[in-house]
């Protein structure tokens, strides 16, 4: 049985996490502290575990019974809306200590809003799109 991407990177991922996890373990604790030092790494790391485990099945699944796909299935790669999602953080992160936390975080949300394609119902265009629908009275019509 062959391993794909996905379960060489969740290997790879759960051995670092299972390394890290015993090192966690291993920090000192001082005695009038019921929580060491080592315990949000090892539940971070437990979680961290878990999802590489997950990810290792699910391309082991995935190669058991492959799927019939076929050329025009695949979906569309948009980079360019991944670049404006880079850019957008990026001038989030750059505002944050000029406008303030408030004032940056409302462009920010605006902004990630506005980048989704509508058709798709991704962020504020789906909210809009269902709004209008609700308005003219096709939404949660029974």
């Amino acid at each position: 049985m062959s391993i794909g991407r996905d379960g060489i990177a969740g290997l790879v991922l759960l051995a670092i996490c299972l390394v890290l996890l015993v090192k966690s373990f291993q920090l000192p604790s001082l005695p009038i502290v019921p929580v060491g030092p080592g315990f949000y790494p090892s539940i971070v790391l437990s979680f961290m575990a878990a999802a590489s485990a997950l990810l290792v099945l699910q391309d082991l699944l995935k190669r058991r019974a492959p799927a019939v796909a076929s050329a025009g299935a695949a979906p569309r790669r948009n980079y360019r809306l991944v670049v404006i999602a880079f850019a957008i953080v990026g001038a989030y992160v750059v505002l944050l200590p000029l406008l303030g936390f408030r004032v940056a975080t409302v462009l920010f949300v605006g902004a990630t809003g506005r980048i989704g394609p509508a058709e798709n119902g991704a962020a504020m265009g789906g909210a809009r799109r269902d709004r209008a629908r609700h308005r003219r009275g096709e939404l949660f019509h029974l």
